[in-house]
């Protein structure tokens, strides 16, 4: 099991409920982990693999 941490903020969201998982929408490459607080502040991320930015 490895431990998760939001992409922006670099908490871990092992507890977090509405924390999000998902692959790059740019080069599905890279997994992308979001937390609930991060995802309803809409704070900005970027993909370490492409540098995709989001959210738009």
């Amino acid at each position: 099991m490895t431990d998760k941490t939001c992409l922006s903020c670099k908490r871990r969201v092992m507890n977090d409920r509405g924390h999000v998982t998902f692959p790059c929408p740019s080069c599905t490459k890279y997994e992308l982990v979001r937390c609930s607080q991060c995802r309803a502040n809409a704070v900005k991320y970027q993909c370490p693999s492409c540098n995709f930015l989001g959210p738009n």
